[in-house]
């Protein structure tokens, strides 16, 4: 079974393609137990990049009283599969979604999507033609890059306030209004409903991954390719190279920069081809910049952290000395903010500043290594 079909489904045509929930088999409170050991046996992890196991997630936030949120931000300016999978195939996302709601005990569901998203009128047309037994709240959410990070929902749904609101405590103990809150990525839900509509284990050898993949490839966008599929597998899967790769960001701005296509993608779902022909220090400067620009400026390594570092590899590009600097501050920002979005903006400086080893010789040596890469 593949998540992404051809062209938007409507409720019928999803039904023929992917069939209709077996609500029997899960009903009660023995039912959500065997849902929940259903998706334990499937080993489903969550698709938003963290990559947590949705059975502990799901045991977690089971509670009365509690709420899931289904997570449509994609923040990441690389990503594209959540407006894919929400336009092209909105009812497997809200079948997850009711899963999900029932797997924990929610009589409340809310799914999040930027503000002006362009799925929001497909996602409308969707809800109109279900009758759910949990009714689905759509909420836009401002268009920030750490504001689809899970604390950041849950604060902005409790308050209108989209930050980040600290490591603890969890959205499972105490989540929107205080409530116990499932947060997880509509590709993760809908992942969830073909673990039961396909049965947990021809799940697990079906399963496929949507990626983001743009750059130097013949045909950027969103591509699904079967699960543990290489780097190069998954440039292959967008048509193959365009022109010659110098490198890969793979997972999205907060992911590394590698020459290696042989391994599988961790972190986002979104891969970027740097042309040969391109500067990877300054796309990287770029990147920075931005990362620093959409900081929520409540912690340390947001507030000044980020800038700092944005403005080291600026002066690298010049070919100013910074690789000092910079080798003192990277590791002041790893695991010190309030969310990942400084440990993010670490680790894809670190990895520029091992893959353009040479370039920044070349900078500092008056020259200019390559063409400027403008950011996707």
């Amino acid at each position: 079974m593949t998540i992404l079909p051809p062209h938007r489904l409507d409720l019928a045509g999803h039904r023929r393609r992917n069939g209709v929930l077996p609500w029997v088999a899960y009903h009660g409170d023995d039912g959500r137990d065997r849902l929940i050991e259903a998706v334990e046996a499937a080993n489903l992890r969550g698709r938003g990049g963290a990559g947590f196991p949705l059975a502990v997630k799901l045991r977690a936030a089971r509670a009365k009283r509690s709420i899931v949120v289904a997570n449509g931000c994609e923040g990441d300016p690389l990503s594209q599969k959540d407006v894919a999978l929400l336009s092209l195939s909105p009812h497997l996302v809200l079948d997850g979604l009711q899963l999900a709601a029932h797997a924990i005990g929610a009589a409340e569901a809310v799914l999040c999507v930027h503000a002006g998203s362009p799925v929001l009128p497909g996602v409308a047309a969707a809800l109109a033609e279900r009758d759910d037994r949990v009714p689905v709240r759509v909420t836009e959410i401002p268009r920030r890059y750490v504001a689809s990070e899970e604390t950041a929902l849950v604060r902005y749904l409790t308050s209108g306030d989209a930050r980040p609101r600290g490591k603890l405590p969890r959205p499972a103990d105490r989540g929107v209004r205080g409530r116990p809150t499932l947060v997880s990525n509509v590709d993760t839900l809908a992942q969830l409903a073909s673990v039961v509509l396909l049965g947990p284990h021809h799940y697990r050898a079906a399963r496929t991954d949507l990626i983001t993949v743009t750059g130097a490839v013949r045909r950027p966008g969103v591509v699904e390719v079967p699960a543990g599929t290489s780097l190069a597998g998954m440039l292959a899967a967008a048509g193959g190279e365009a022109e010659p790769v110098q490198a890969v960001l793979a997972g999205g701005y907060g992911g590394s920069w590698t020459t290696s296509l042989t391994g599988a993608l961790t972190g986002i779902s979104a891969v970027f081809a740097l042309p040969a022909r391109a500067c990877g220090l300054e796309y990287t400067a770029k990147v920075l910049a931005f990362l620093a620009a959409e900081s929520a400026r409540q912690c340390g390594p947001c507030t000044f952290g980020l800038p700092a570092i944005a403005a080291d590899f600026a002066e690298l590009v010049r070919g100013g000395p910074a690789t000092a600097r910079l080798a003192r501050r990277l590791p002041l920002l790893t695991g010190r903010g309030a969310c990942a979005h400084p440990d993010g903006a670490a680790r894809l400086a670190a990895s520029a500043l091992r893959v353009f080893d040479a370039d920044v010789h070349t900078h500092q040596a008056g020259g200019r290594c390559r063409v400027p890469a403008g950011v996707a």
